[in-house]
């Protein structure tokens, strides 16, 4: 197919455990917007990109994956300011990964309160 029929990523579903917290977690922490929740999912947005879907999921279920035993993320999110939101999420207790560069790229990984892995850079 020359010309797709598909226009844009419109969302993502990642699963957690705890609905009401992850939305507190993703509202007050990262700053997503809440736009609809019924209980069994929660839909939240940043000002642009794709919407965030939070399902309640099985207590082992993740919305990332593994290569050879270890976590891979699935969603990454990007900043102006990587080494503020990394002094932030460590202050916030999130579970946070050491800084890497990749080509004059910095990125890491951090972790939501379902034990989701997710990656951001600059």
């Amino acid at each position: 197919m020359s010309k797709s029929l598909i226009h844009e990523m419109h969302y993502f579903r990642i699963p957690v455990f705890n609905l009401q917290e992850s939305i507190t977690w993703y509202t007050e922490c990262l700053g997503f917007q809440l736009k609809h929740s019924d209980g069994k999912l929660a839909v939240i947005e940043l000002k642009s990109g794709p919407l965030l879907i939070l399902v309640q999921g099985d207590p082992d279920s993740r919305g990332h994956f593994t290569i050879n035993g270890q976590a891979e993320f699935s969603i990454g999110f990007t900043t102006s300011n990587i080494k503020e939101l990394h002094t932030y999420l460590t202050n916030q207790n999130v579970k946070v990964d050491e800084m890497q560069e990749d080509r004059g790229h910095s990125y890491f990984h951090f972790f939501d309160p379902s034990g989701n892995k997710l990656q951001v850079h600059n």
